[in-house]
């Protein structure tokens, strides 16, 4: 059943997103405020990286052996982005994040325009949806 359910009936539309010159500390700031792990870097309207709480945790050791201040998320942002369409499955999403390590991936339109963001959580949603539906056929 998770192989008829589409990324777009799941994903994030209102994104919390970073540009490649936001400081660290900033970021940061966002991701917590926000109750995030993760938010897609943007330059204009491109999707340029991905930051996420990984990249915090690198920044840290890194200011911490140099004893240097924080710098940019272009500095430690992830670059190699995968992402997915609206029209993907649950199902190989949810593959996607098993096989990658990822736990929140960016979505894209047919035009490679950012359209939003599906997360694990998410995918577990739909899942509890799946499992909820049969029950109530039942």
């Amino acid at each position: 059943m998770l192989h008829s359910l589409r990324v777009a009936d799941y994903m994030a539309t209102k994104l919390i997103t970073l540009t490649p010159d936001t400081s660290i500390d900033q970021a940061i700031r966002e991701l917590l405020t926000h109750r995030i792990s993760g938010a897609p870097v943007v330059e204009g309207s491109e999707l340029v990286g991905m930051f996420s709480e990984s990249d915090c945790l690198e920044e840290a050791l890194q200011s911490g052996y140099h004893n240097m201040s924080s710098g940019q998320v272009k500095d430690v942002m992830s670059t190699q982005v995968v992402f997915v369409s609206p029209e993907d499955s649950i199902l190989q999403v949810a593959e996607m994040f098993i096989k990658k390590g990822r736990h929140r991936l960016p979505v894209k339109d047919h035009n490679g325009r950012l359209v939003g963001q599906i997360s694990r959580r998410d995918v577990i949603r739909a899942m509890d949806d799946i499992t909820h539906s049969a029950t109530a056929e039942a």
